[in-house]
């Protein structure tokens, strides 16, 4: 069975009432009463599969905890399409890496905490729509940033919404302690998520990586290269 983000319920329910409807109505028509027992035979297998997707966008699976070994972890599932460095970055008070994320529609669109620590910074910044995968939307587009601190180190992540989002959930407060690999939110029907950590940590992706959150380890903690532990 699937496991779902409660966010899907309010789609899913009128999706499915509507299929479930129109599907009565298909088998109590008469069939001498025309097209209309074959349309609604067509209209009941459509919304059938709209459920469906539906089901399956707002999809949340179950994932085994990564942590405690300096890993940076995917915040989000997707490709990534930029891995910049040396970009300005006020929670850093310094220039940091940012790594980039592209989710499509049929990737898991809830998101994850890259570290465990505690939230410094909550901040939501309304804007445009653009296509998420192009390098002005990191600026320009809808979004919200987290700001995770843990033993000193700061780490961002920042929620894009992109050509066909309009939602963004945010879960934590500013405060709250986020274990890695929890949920941190979920951004609704093609979105972007931005992942900025210190310019001096080693990062361990590649443009074009596909990448699953909690699970994919995109840089790690420099305390922990040369197999130390903190």
């Amino acid at each position: 069975m699937i496991r779902m983000a409660p966010e899907g319920w309010p789609f899913v329910l009128p999706s499915l009432a509507l299929t479930a409807l129109s599907g009565l109505g298909a088998a109590l028509s008469p069939v001498d009463q025309g097209a209309l027992p074959t349309l609604l035979l067509a209209a009941t297998v459509f919304l059938g599969l709209l459920t469906g997707f539906i089901v399956f966008f707002f999809r949340n699976p179950r994932r085994g905890r990564r942590d405690g070994d300096g890993l940076v972890l995917a915040p989000a599932d997707g490709r990534i399409v930029e891995i910049v460095e040396g970009e300005p970055n006020d929670l850093f008070a310094q220039p940091g890496t940012r790594i980039s994320i592209f989710l499509s529609i049929f990737n898991v669109h809830v998101q994850r905490a890259p570290i465990t620590g505690r939230i410094g910074l909550k901040v939501y910044k309304p804007g445009g729509f653009a296509v998420a995968w192009k390098p002005r939307a990191s600026e320009e587009n809808e979004q919200a940033t987290l700001g995770i601190v843990a033993d000193g180190h700061r780490v961002m992540v920042r929620q894009i919404a992109g050509l066909v989002a309009r939602r963004i959930v945010t879960d934590p407060e500013k405060g709250d302690l986020v274990p890695q690999g929890s949920r941190i939110g979920l951004i609704r029907f093609g979105s972007r998520v931005d992942l900025m950590v210190p310019e001096d940590w080693d990062i361990t992706c590649r443009k074009g990586d596909r990448v699953k959150a909690g699970l994919t380890a995109l840089a790690r903690v420099p305390k922990y290269e040369d197999g130390g532990h903190g």
